[in-house]
C-alpha cells in the first residue's frame, strides 16, 4: 500500500511539473504574465505583446513589417509588437510622464541628449548585464566591445547601444539645382556655403536660403551651434552632464569642463553674432523656433540649404523633393575630413534601447533585441519588405524603392555597425565618410572614454537650469533675438545652477581619470 501510494503521489507530481511547463488555452501562465522563457528547452514560448516606444512618424507599411515579423517570431520566441511613436516635438515630456507614472512599457528610446542619465538615476531602467549574457548573445556579437565600454552608466550596461559609426556624421543639404543654375561651383568650405546663401536670397525670392531646427529638443541642430561640429581648432564638444548644450563644453581633450559663463570663447560668440546677422537679413528661416517637422518643410522644396545629422542625402528627402518640385536635386555637402587623427571621440552613441524596470516582458524584450540582430530580420525592420520597399544590394548596401512608404529608422530601435547597410543612392564621398568613421583606428580616443556622468548629486540644478536654457538656447544660437540681450538673460538665470553642474561634473571627472 506504501508502495502505490508513493507511486501515486508522484505521478501527480508529475503530472503538475508538465502543466507548469505547458501552455494552456484555459488559463494564463507564469510565462505569458512575466514574459520568462518556458521551462523544458525548445518548448514554445507563450505568447507575449511588446509594447516599443520609438520616435517619430509612423510609416504607412508599419503594420505589413510588424506582421512579416511577428510570421517569423511566432515559432520562436512567439513575440507580437505594439508599437507606439511619439512625436519628436513631445518625445521628452511625453516619454518622461510614462517611467514617472509607471505605464507598462518594454522597451524605450532614450538618448543622453534627451533624459538617458535622468532616467537612471531615477531608477526606471533595468541594468542589462545579466540579461545580455543569458539572451543577448547576437545582440553583443553586433557591436564593437568598445562600443560597450563607452556605453555605460555609473558603471552598467542600462541600455542598448544604438549606431553605425563611432562618429556621428553631420551634413548640409543643399539644392544642387540651384546651385548649377546659377555657376556656383562644388562647395567645398563654409564661406563657399554663406556665398551661395546670399546668392539665392538676391535670386531666389520664393526660396528662403537657409533651414535649421529650432526646438528645445534639437539645440544642436541651431545654426550657429551645429558650426562646431565642422570645426577642430579648437574642437567644441558638448559635455556629459547637458547633452545638446556647448555651453558647458570640453576641448583640448584635456579632462577638463569649460564654462562659456566663466569666460565666453570667441569663436562661439562669432557664431552667435554670424546666426543674428543672417536671420535679420532674412536668409535663416523666419519661423525656426516654430517648426516641429523641418524635414517636411525641406522636402517642400523652397530650401537652398538645411543642416541636418548624418551623411548624405536620405533617400526619402530625395524622393520627396523631388516629387514636389519638377527638376530638383539635392547634394551632401559636408566639411568634417578624412583625415587620420583630427576628430576627437568618446565613442559614445546618440540613441539607445533600453528596457524599464516596470515591463513585464524583460526575457523576451532581450530575446526581441537577440533576434533583431540576425541579418534577414535586421533588413526587415530596418528597410521594411524587400521588393516592396528596398532592393538588396550586396551585403551592405541597399536601395529604397520609389513607392516605398516605410521610412528609414533603424537608429530608433535596432541600429548596429555589423548588420547596417548603406543607402546605395549616396554620393561615393559621404560612403567614405561613413566607412572611414567607423574605423575606431582613424580617430582620436578622448580621454573620457568610458567616463558616466551620475547627475543625482545635482539632478534639482540639472532641471532647473534645462528648462532656463530651454527658453533661450535656439533663439540665441538661430538669431532670432538680440546676442547681448538674451546672453545676458541665461546668464543671468542660469548661471548659478550651471556652476553647481559644473562643479559636480569636474569632481566626477577627476575620480575617473585617477582610476
Amino acid at each position: 500500500m506504501k508502495k502505490s501510494i508513493a507511486a501515486v503521489l508522484m505521478m501527480l507530481l508529475l503530472v503538475q511539473i508538465a502543466l507548469g511547463c505547458s501552455s494552456s488555452s484555459n488559463n494564463e501562465s507564469d510565462a505569458e504574465q512575466t514574459g520568462s522563457p518556458a521551462a523544458v528547452e525548445g518548448a514554445k514560448l507563450d505568447p507575449v505583446t511588446l509594447k516599443i516606444i520609438i520616435p517619430g512618424d509612423r510609416p504607412a507599411d508599419m503594420d505589413l513589417v510588424i506582421a512579416e515579423a511577428e510570421k517569423r517570431m511566432a515559432d520562436t520566441i512567439n513575440v507580437k509588437l505594439d508599437i507606439v511613436f511619439i512625436p519628436w516635438s513631445d518625445l521628452a515630456s511625453k516619454t518622461q510622464v510614462m517611467l514617472a507614472s509607471g505605464e507598462n512599457v518594454d522597451l524605450i528610446f532614450d538618448a543622453p541628449w534627451l533624459h538617458m542619465e535622468q532616467m537612471i538615476a531615477a531608477g526606471y531602467y533595468e541594468p542589462l548585464e545579466e540579461l545580455l549574457e543569458k539572451y543577448g548573445q547576437d545582440a553583443v556579437a553586433v557591436r564593437s566591445q568598445q562600443m560597450f565600454d563607452a556605453n555605460k552608466f555609473q558603471g552598467k550596461i542600462y541600455a542598448l547601444p544604438l549606431g553605425n559609426s563611432h562618429l556621428n556624421g553631420r551634413t548640409y543639404l543643399v539644392r544642387k539645382d540651384l546651385r548649377e543654375k546659377y555657376g556656383v561651383p562644388e562647395i567645398k568650405t563654409y564661406e563657399e556655403l554663406i556665398d551661395f546663401a546670399y546668392k539665392i536670397k538676391q535670386n531666389e525670392k520664393n526660396i528662403i536660403p537657409i533651414l535649421a531646427k529650432g526646438l528645445p529638443g534639437q539645440k544642436d541642430q541651431a545654426w550657429g551651434a551645429y558650426r562646431s561640429f565642422m570645426t577642430f581648432s579648437p574642437e567644441i564638444l558638448r559635455s556629459d552632464a547637458l547633452g545638446q548644450s556647448i555651453i558647458l563644453h570640453y576641448k583640448n581633450n584635456d579632462g577638463k569642463v569649460y564654462n562659456l559663463f566663466d569666460e565666453m570663447d570667441p569663436m562661439v560668440w562669432s557664431w552667435i553674432e554670424e546666426a543674428r546677422k543672417l536671420y535679420t537679413e532674412g536668409l535663416i528661416h523666419p519661423d525656426v523656433l516654430a517648426i516641429k517637422d523641418a524635414d517636411t518643410i525641406f522636402e517642400a522644396g523652397n530650401i537652398a540649404i538645411y543642416a541636418t545629422n548624418d551623411f548624405g542625402v536620405p533617400t526619402k528627402i530625395s524622393t520627396a523633393i523631388s516629387q514636389n518640385t519638377p527638376g530638383a536635386e539635392v547634394e551632401a555637402v559636408t566639411f568634417m575630413p578624412l583625415e587620420k587623427g583630427k576628430v576627437t571621440t568618446n565613442f559614445k552613441q546618440a540613441n539607445f534601447q533600453a528596457i524599464p524596470k516596470v515591463s513585464k516582458n524583460k526575457e523576451r524584450a532581450m530575446m526581441f533585441l537577440n533576434w533583431t540582430a540576425k541579418k534577414e530580420n535586421y533588413d526587415l525592420l530596418a528597410y521594411g519588405i524587400e521588393g516592396r520597399n528596398y532592393e538588396a544590394i550586396g551585403d551592405d548596401q541597399y536601395k529604397s524603392l520609389p513607392d516605398s512608404k516605410y521610412g528609414f529608422f533603424p537608429y530608433a530601435w535596432v541600429w548596429n555597425p555589423t548588420l547596417d547597410r548603406l543607402n546605395a543612392g549616396f554620393d561615393p564621398v559621404s560612403i567614405e565618410h561613413y566607412k572611414f568613421n567607423a574605423n575606431a583606428d582613424n580617430l582620436i580616443a578622448s580621454v573620457l572614454t568610458g567616463f558616466s556622468f551620475d547627475p543625482e548629486p545635482v539632478a534639482n540644478e540639472v532641471s532647473l537650469y534645462s528648462a532656463i536654457e530651454d527658453k533661450y538656447y535656439s533663439a540665441l544660437f538661430n538669431g532670432v533675438m538680440d546676442p547681448t540681450e538674451t546672453w545676458n538673460e541665461l546668464k543671468s538665470e542660469g548661471e548659478g545652477y550651471l556652476k553647481k553642474i559644473q562643479t559636480e561634473l569636474q569632481k566626477q571627472i577627476d575620480e575617473f581619470l585617477k582610476k
